[in-house]
């Protein structure tokens, strides 16, 4: 479990619509010392033969998440660090898969997250990108 140094607390409004997700509406962060940025990463293979870009949504999302994790954890981080989650899908289709990796990755201290529909990336394969804030 990763320590963390600062007070969290999670701001949900009666108000408005419940999330419909696991994420939180906002987060209210006090005395964070470290933060970790992370670029998009994409769902594609690290082979000694090259690298592969799995057909599925669901495989790509996974990759994703499992490369951000070795981001974390090489920052002294694990995913309850997470603040925040931005993700992009290349079609609506890809929505359920998408939430089915980000529900394995996300198990405690809900972060915020936004998930976008965008019409391509830099190689057509390509179908999924997540990156990520955290703080510690």
């Amino acid at each position: 479990m990763t320590d963390k140094t600062f007070l969290r607390e999670t701001i949900s409004p009666q108000s408005i619509a419940p999330p419909f997700g696991l994420y939180s509406q906002a987060v209210v962060f006090s005395n964070p010392s470290h933060w970790l940025v992370s670029s998009g990463q994409l769902g594609i293979t690290v082979a000694s033969k090259g690298s592969a870009i799995p057909e599925s949504a669901l495989e790509q999302s996974r990759l994703c998440f499992s490369y951000l994790s070795q981001i974390l954890s090489e920052a002294g981080m694990a995913s309850n660090n997470v603040v925040r989650i931005g993700a992009y899908v290349t079609e609506r289709a890809y929505f359920k898969d998408y939430m089915k990796a980000r529900d394995e990755f996300v198990t405690s201290d809900l972060p915020v997250s936004t998930l976008i529909i965008v019409s391509g990336f830099t190689r057509p394969e390509f179908k999924v990108e997540v990156e990520l804030l955290a703080v510690k």
